[in-house]
This record gives structure tokens, sequence and C-alpha cells, in this order.
């Protein structure tokens, strides 16, 4: 195969539309523009958006963003927080007193950092695959 020889299947490719010429064609006379208005004129121009007058529909929406709705809700909570802990059994609540998380936030997710030397329960609490291993490797448990 050469660079020269290499062709667009057959109809990938249309031939473009000519317009104007005669009424046998589709798009004679008016071009399929239609009658008349400011879309149908050469120059014919408003900007992308633009409703007439009427507010348009980016302005009439309410401005939110990208920013998550949920996004205070979870903590991240690290192995060797949980270590440092006086107590066996661990929910968000104890998490909370010990100051390891905001007050404001509803679920806590322990992840895989730092190590844990003792055996510790885990109550209501989300847990990664690796952290979940750990603990249990030390006869812990996740509930």
């Amino acid at each position: 195969m050469r660079l020269n020889s290499i062709k667009p299947s057959d109809g990938a490719n249309c031939s473009r539309r000519r317009v104007g010429r005669g009424i046998g064609s589709g798009f004679g006379k008016t071009s399929g523009r239609g009658h008349k208005g400011q879309k149908s004129r050469a120059g014919g121009f408003h900007k992308v958006g633009f409703e007439g007058g009427q507010m348009p529909l980016q302005r009439r929406l309410p401005k939110r963003g990208f920013a998550s709705l949920t996004k205070g809700e979870t903590s991240e909570v690290k192995l060797s927080a949980l270590n440092k802990l006086p107590v066996d059994v661990i929910d968000i609540k104890v998490l909370k007193q010990a100051g390891v998380v905001p007050r404001s936030v509803l679920t806590a997710k322990v992840i895989l950092s730092g190590t844990v030397s003792r055996a510790i329960k885990l109550q209501g609490i989300l847990v990664t695959k690796g952290a979940k291993a750990a603990i249990e490797a030390l006869g812990g448990s996740v509930e």
C-alpha cells in the first residue's frame, strides 16, 4: 500500500451541495433558505444562543458550575490514624470525637496509607480493598 493509492471507502464522502442550480435540483431559487427573514439573506447573522430577544437558555438556567454537591460528605482516613485511636471498635462517631474527621462529614473511607499494628473492628465505614486486606490480616473485621 502506498500513500498515493489510499482512498476513502465507498459512500464515505458525498459530493458537496450545489445550490441555486435550477428547480429540478431541489435546491434552486431560494437555495434551501426558505423565504425572507434574516437567515435567508447573505450576511444575515446573529450571535450564537440568540433567541430573538427572549432570555436565552444559558441565562435562564441556574449557575451551578462543576462543583460536586456531595463533595464534603465523605472524608478519607489513613490506616495509621486508626492505629493511634485508643478503642478497638471504630465507627463514624468515634472518628468525629477523636478529631480524625470533621464534624460536618456524613461518611468516612479508610485508605491504605501507613500500617495498623492491632486488630480493629470497623462499623459503618467505607474501606478500600487494600485497607480491608491489611485489617483482616491482623484478625480485625469490617462491617
